[in-house]
């Protein structure tokens, strides 16, 4: 890979696409390894193929860069789950499609899930901006999903705000849990047997506690 940086007529250096989604991929396996306080610039460097002088190009700093990795997981989540939730059809089929991506986009991303905990653990202004921006429109949107599947007939009448994070729940703590399961003597959690069974698992509990019918098939 070519990380040379070619300059423009009017002096200013563009950004290769290519390069900075190179760092992002390193930066991300190296947070999620060492933590943003263990992480240091010159392995993700390294990691990356570029070197530091790049780096700094691209971010400004370590901080820059650890919060541009979890936006950029945050950013193409939501565009693909957005799409999933506003779509025409039935509110069954819509939820189990959802949910299936949701399962999906974190089993395939199972290392970054500390990285996202420490995150929001920490709070503050990025948090918070996070929240406005891809948490709160995912929000509303899968709210408005399980009204029109109970309003439909499709979803039991139930609290929407409680069935919403028990569904949310159900995919996300998994993983979180993965490391004490596995100290716990369990296989790996995150094995691909493994993950298609607790899938399958997910996506059986909620057709049999939020569905009407719950005999509706799965995707």
């Amino acid at each position: 890979m070519d990380h040379s940086i070619i300059r423009r007529g009017d002096g200013r250096q563009p950004r290769s696409v290519e390069t900075r989604a190179a760092i992002l991929a390193a930066a991300g396996r190296v947070f999620a390894k060492s933590g943003l306080a263990g992480a240091r610039t010159d392995a993700i460097a390294a990691a990356a193929g570029v070197n530091k002088a790049l780096l700094y190009y691209y971010f400004k700093g370590k901080e820059s860069l650890y919060e541009a990795v979890v936006e950029d997981h945050f950013c193409e989540f939501n565009r693909q789950a957005m799409a999933v939730l506003v779509a025409p059809g039935s509110a069954r089929a819509i939820l189990l499609r959802y949910v299936s991506l949701h399962f999906d986009f974190i089993s395939a991303r199972h290392r970054y899930a500390s990285l996202h905990q420490q995150m929001m653990m920490a709070g503050g202004k990025f948090s918070e901006r996070l929240v406005r921006k891809y948490f709160k429109p995912r929000a509303e949107a899968f709210n408005k999903l399980l009204e029109r599947g109970m309003r439909g007939g499709e979803f039991r009448r139930t609290d929407r705000f409680h069935s919403a994070m028990s569904v949310i729940s159900l995919i996300v703590f998994y993983f979180s849990a993965a490391p004490v399961l596995q100290l716990m003597g369990h296989s790996d959690a995150c094995s691909a047997v493994n993950l298609k069974r607790r899938k399958q698992e997910v996506l059986d509990f909620i057709r049999h506690g939020l569905f009407v019918d719950p005999k509706f098939p799965l995707p």
